[in-house]
């Protein structure tokens, strides 16, 4: 019997998936990793009976990085980025050691089934999948095939058992075309990033951003809202007038006529024209016009035009849609999300689809009415190759999906009916009149058909007044004739709406990767997102654009980066050498950087205008070691310290608050410390402003704070300071916090553990002494007589922490995700803190196993 292994890129998906193949009648269990589920049950493959293994990723396996050193922003040169810094595949999410469950799973199985994705991203996932397990596989024999690709565009029982019988291949060029996409991007905006980041916040306080970034695609994306932003400012109004006439077909009716001269930008002309008219007393009608006009029926539904009508009309960000539609489609409720199609193929189940709507109250009198009286053929459209359009696949309620999802939903299902409704036909009469030599024009319009806008009530023909019934000749008394005096009104700032629809005419980004680019920008505070989803560039924004303009306009005009897409997408079609692209690519922007690096100071004179320099900016609040002058606090992002008398800029954690600590000072270079504090109920601990810059000891690296310091006689260091090893993570120490009583806690250095422990207690230090069950350092404790909450009314213990029994109801966890190797049973390694018997020479940290009370200790926690 063979091992079949199949992969998913999502567990959700997954267990759908192994749900329709087994009929249901699979068993179930967690994978090593503890988010991927693995679903078994036997069956046939390929004329053999099988056992299956379906399990999933949890998206990209692995993501492209530097090597190590080039990760260092000061000790790299952003230029060598281009071609001499070596990349390499790391993975992405190293805690859910995503290649080592692959391999466990994948060990022994003789053929794998691929069901990521079927798009680009997805066929690149493959590869990465069968890198991780093709090793561990057992060995064809000869020419036996043992990779196989399924494809499918929705989950359903008929797609996905079609698609089970139709197996293909991982299509090799398009993954290497996501593959050149992400070395471009990683080394094109890492280099141009890293140089205008360093250079400008190390000049400017007020800048407001903790990243000056730059990227192929979100580049030219905040252009185009800059350009609407100039477009506003360098708008003149011009002034001009209209011709407004009323008839009064009735006595007491009137008819407003529009003029067919529209306006005119001279005040004298005008007035001519309505000295003309006033003079005579009834109009005349000229013509009379009746023409039935159709208002055509939406083409079939791709991913561009959901995310408009998602921003434009449901008021939803392009990202927020996106994962929306994304939770529908693993649901069952959709067709996959991502597709550039607007055509539906010729053998698509347009009936069953609509069947399924059938009992919505919502829509079910129109779906029923199509199903009786025959479905419209769907308008030709695009056919990209890849997925059908968005579809409902089954039928869903508000209470099911609620909220924005069910906003979505009912979008998605009224498009696809109005899709295969038929067109709405209205009958248009347009009469013309005669007041005196000017000719004016009325129109109405009456429906004849509603068609579509039924389900689509949003895309009916307005009600408008009825015309009266005339003839050519016939006379009207006129109303009243005024010149209206009008301006010329600016453009608006670019909706969500009207960006995706630039982005996709000039080729920037792919339907799947749009949303995230407009989300960088605002993310970047390069653009605010203000009422009606309109997006504002902030100062920032806008000089940085002015400024490549100045500088070199094709890093910031659509053209370059539209010619690179060709490129990519010619690697796809297998059109194209991923190499060359790749060179040639690299080579074009390596000489714009350098050209660039040298003109900077264009752009600078721009940002001199706009931003305050550093010497200017936030306020004073502690002392620099070496000048013991006060140095300046600059909160804006992101926050530092800048001494104006040394010059010196000295970077501070993110994300929190920032305050004096007690004027005490590093023994180490005499800077007054600080205190960083995540709030009152996360973590806080003291750093030196210089020793956060420039570790002081070889074993420390740079942005570590006073607990994680080695140091081996500092009273706030890790050595003082530290308890025992971190219940959740490998590498982390419990540090007592001294600054939290009488609310005391001792925190993780490294992840976000939090334990609350001696509440009210008047002092809470750390022993020398260590604890000979798990080695964590004992804490002495000191209680207030009237809130002791020791036994035999006693005021002061020491003892350990873990191990303890008077200090077991004494100590809460809190912010733990609890995967530590103890809480699962399994042998975990405690670490000592740094000091008595566990300290190595130079305050180093020596691991120790774990003694049998280890499990007790386990057990506390959970």
């Amino acid at each position: 019997m063979k091992t079949v292994l199949m992969v998913a890129e999502k567990p959700s998906l997954a267990q759908s998936i192994a749900k329709i193949l087994s009929r249901g009648n699979m068993s179930s269990r967690k994978g090593l990793n503890g988010a991927c589920s693995v679903h078994e049950y036997t069956g046939s493959f390929i004329g053999q009976s099988a056992h299956f293994k379906m399990t999933s990723v949890c998206g990209h396996v692995m993501t492209l990085d530097f090597i190590g050193k080039y990760n260092s922003w000061d000790k790299v040169d952003p230029a060598e980025l281009f071609s001499k810094a070596p990349t390499e595949k790391k993975e992405a999410n190293p805690k859910l050691t995503m290649v080592k469950f692959l391999q466990v799973e994948g060990r022994g199985c003789d053929c794998i089934v691929l069901w990521l994705d079927c798009d680009k991203e997805g066929e690149n996932i493959c590869f990465e999948v069968l890198d991780a397990v093709l090793p561990v596989m057992n060995k064809p024999r000869g020419t036996e095939k043992t990779i196989y690709r399924a494809k499918f565009s929705s989950i359903t029982d008929t797609d996905i058992c079609n698609a089970m019988n139709h197996l293909g291949e991982p299509n090799r060029n398009e993954a290497l075309s996501v593959d050149a996409r992400q070395e471009l991007d990683l080394r094109i905006g890492c280099a141009f990033t890293r140089f205008q980041t360093k250079y400008f916040q190390g000049k400017y306080g007020n800048l407001d951003s903790s990243l000056i970034s730059f990227g192929p695609c979100q580049t030219p994306t905040l252009g185009f809202c800059v350009e609407r932003h100039d477009k506003i400012q360098s708008f003149k109004p011009e002034t001009y007038w209209v011709l407004q006439a009323k008839v009064n077909p009735e006595k007491e009716s009137s008819l407003t006529l529009d003029w067919n001269r529209v306006r005119v930008f001279d005040r004298e002309i005008a007035q001519m024209f309505l000295n003309i008219t006033k003079m005579a007393k009834e109009a005349k009608v000229e013509s009379v016009s009746k023409k039935e006009k159709v208002k055509q029926r939406p083409l079939a539904l791709n991913t561009v035009e959901m995310l408009r009508v998602a921003s434009a009309a449901l008021g939803m960000g392009p990202q927020h849609a996106m994962q929306i539609a994304e939770r529908l489609y693993t649901q069952g409720y959709i067709s996959y999300p991502r597709t550039e199609t607007t055509h539906y193929p010729e053998n698509f189940d347009l009936k069953g689809c609509l069947r399924q709507q059938a009992n919505n109250p919502y829509w079910a009198d129109t779906v029923k009415a199509l199903l009786s009286e025959g479905v419209n053929r769907p308008r030709k459209g695009h056919d990209a190759g890849d997925h059908p359009p968005i579809t409902p696949m089954r039928a869903a309620t508000e209470a099911e999906l609620g909220g924005d999802g069910w906003r979505l939903y009912e979008y998605i299902t009224r498009h696809f009916i109005a899709t295969v409704s038929a067109d709405c036909k209205y009958l248009q009469t347009t009469i013309s009149f005669s007041i005196g030599p000017e000719r004016f024009t009325c129109i109405g319009k009456v429906v004849t058909s509603p068609g579509f806008t039924e389900v689509m009530p949003w895309h009916s023909i307005p009600l408008e007044e009825s015309l009266p019934h005339c003839e050519k000749g016939d006379l009207f008394p006129v109303g009243e004739i005024k010149l209206l005096e009008k301006q010329t009104s600016p453009p608006d700032y670019l909706t969500e709406a009207e960006l995706i629809t630039l982005m996709e005419k000039h080729g920037i980004g792919t339907d799947a990767s749009i949303p995230v680019h407009i989300n960088n920008i605002c993310q970047r505070n390069y653009v605010t997102v203000e009422s009606g989803r309109r997006l504002k560039p902030t100062n920032l924004g806008i000089v940085l654009v002015h400024g490549y303009y100045k500088i070199d306009a094709e890093l910031v005009l659509p053209t370059i980066r539209s010619a690179v897409e060709k490129q990519l997408n010619l690697i796809a079609l297998g059109k194209a050498n991923y190499h060359q692209v790749l060179e040639h690519t690299l080579d074009i922007f390596k000489r714009k950087f350098h050209y660039f690096v040298d003109s900077i100071a264009g752009m600078d004179e721009l940002m001199e205008v706009s931003f305050s320099p550093l010497a200017a900016t936030g306020k004073p609040l502690s002392r620099c070691g070496k000048c013991h002058r006060f140095m300046k606090y600059i909160q804006a992002k992101p926050s530092r310290l800048h001494c104006s008398h040394c010059d010196d800029t000295y970077s501070l954690p993110q994300n929190g608050t920032i305050k004096l600590y007690k004027e005490l000072r590093c023994p180490l270079d005499d800077f007054e410390l600080v205190l960083w504090s995540s709030g009152s109920r996360g973590k806080s601990y003291p750093l030196c402003p210089y020793c956060y810059n420039h570790p002081p000891f070889r074993d420390m690296k740079k942005g570590m704070g006073c607990n994680e310091c080695t140091h081996p006689t500092c009273q706030h260091s890790l050595g003082m300071l530290g308890i025992g090893q971190c219940v959740e993570c490998e590498s982390g120490v419990l540090v007592l916090d001294p600054t939290s009583g009488p609310k005391w806690k001792m925190a993780c250095n490294k992840c976000n553990v939090i334990v609350h422990f001696f509440e009210n207690a008047h002092k809470v230090r750390v022993s020398p002494e260590t604890c000979d069950s798990c080695d964590a350092a004992l804490v002495d404790v000191d209680f207030n007589k009237a809130k002791s909450p020791l036994p035999g009314d006693e005021t002061q213990h020491s003892g350990c922490v873990f191990c303890d029994p008077v200090f077991q109801d004494l100590v809460e966890l809190k912010h733990a995700a609890m995967r530590h190797p103890m809480h699962r049973g399994g042998q975990g390694r405690r670490q000592g803190r740094g000091r008595g018997k566990g300290r190595r020479p130079g305050g180093r940290l020596n691991p120790k196993k774990p003694k049998d009370k280890m499990a007790a200790l386990a057990a506390y926690f959970v």
